[in-house]
């Protein structure tokens, strides 16, 4: 057991289950940074490279994936408002027992299996997909007890933002203006509140 691996705060023998089956040699081992990224966008692109897809040599039928880390994965994102209407749902086998929880809940329970259950369902259901799930170690904090590696941390491509359509765009506009009519108008109507307080003051100091 290394130095780094005896320093690691977390659950050293979760961090490390199963990595006697991978065959390590010619792999690379790239770290995902989950901080401020959108869960959906981060997943394709771990269960890309760990399939290796990312590879020129890439075949459907080999597990030529490199070893990816993802740390932070507390502080992964979402999108609209899937952290109070997303569930996991699954069943325990008796009658009625069909269980349930919001993305939320899962978040503060476990948020490494957000994650592991985002990029497992984007992989293909045959044989090796167990083996490409052993390549996956998440972190929920920023240690991981793999210093000693060769880490390589990959950069997530820029993200594409497409043009409002005109029509969306004038919506957009109008929604804008009404909110600053809106606050412009809840100030004023403070203002002459104010002032209609401040010279009922002023009347009652007279009388």
């Amino acid at each position: 057991m290394t130095a780094t691996a005896q320093s690691f705060n977390g659950n050293l023998k979760k961090a490390l289950a199963g990595l006697r089956r991978i065959d390590l040699e010619g792999l690379r081992w790239r770290v995902f940074d989950a901080k401020g990224q959108v869960l959906g966008r981060l997943a394709s692109q771990i269960s890309t490279v760990v399939q290796g897809k990312d590879k020129p040599t890439y075949t459907p039928n080999h597990d030529e994936g490199d070893m990816c880390i993802v740390i932070n994965a507390k502080d992964v994102c979402v999108t609209g408002r899937k952290l109070t209407d997303k569930f996991y749902r699954w069943h325990t086998g008796y009658i009625g027992h069909l269980k349930e929880r919001s993305l939320k809940d899962q978040m503060a329970k476990d948020p490494t299996e957000v994650i592991r259950k985002a990029v497992l369902r984007m992989l293909p259901r045959n044989k090796l997909r167990d083996d490409r799930d052993r390549k996956l170690r998440i972190f929920a904090g920023s240690e991981h007890p793999f210093g000693d590696r060769p880490i390589e941390p990959y950069e997530m491509p820029p993200r594409k933002v497409r043009e409002l359509r005109p029509r969306a765009r004038r919506a957009t506009i109008r929604a804008q203006k009404k909110a600053e009519q809106q606050e412009l108008g809840l100030s004023t109507y403070t203002r002459k509140r104010k002032k209609g307080e401040e010279v009922d003051a002023e009347v009652g100091e007279l009388e």
